[in-house]
């Protein structure tokens, strides 16, 4: 079974977001790399860019397969987790602390009440 910490707001597309102020970090979930197995590579997107809702902007490459990351609100990348450069299967081991990938700002907040709670995921992914 996969965790899915309470406190956390999910995308349906399996990335998780953490709220601090009017910033967000963003990942991708336990389920999301159980089901990518082991990850191998990183595209983290560029510091700066400028985003709209569900752009894909970064991308995660596992034995298995690549899954592209969307943007879970609009906003701008402020900074990219470099440390899965060298390690990218932090995402593996730690997918909610060291394996995030990247922090961005927050255009609207709005955007942030279309994605799901811990019981709501936990409901999509049928656990």
């Amino acid at each position: 079974m996969s965790e899915v910490p309470d406190g956390l707001i999910y995308t349906k597309d399996h990335e998780w977001i953490r709220v601090i102020d009017d910033e967000i970090i963003i990942g991708i979930t336990d389920y999301a790399q159980h089901a990518l197995t082991d990850v191998v590579w990183v595209e983290l997107p560029e510091i700066g860019v400028d985003v709209e809702m569900m752009e894909s902007f970064a991308s995660v490459e596992s034995v298995k397969s690549v899954s592209e990351i969307y943007a879970p609100v609009s906003g701008q990348v402020i900074t990219a987790n470099e440390g899965l450069e060298d390690a990218p299967e932090t995402i593996n081991t730690d997918p909610y602390g060291d394996g995030w990938i990247c922090r961005m700002s927050i255009t609207n907040v709005e955007e942030l009440s279309t994605h799901l709670d811990a019981a709501g995921y936990t409901a999509l992914i049928g656990e």
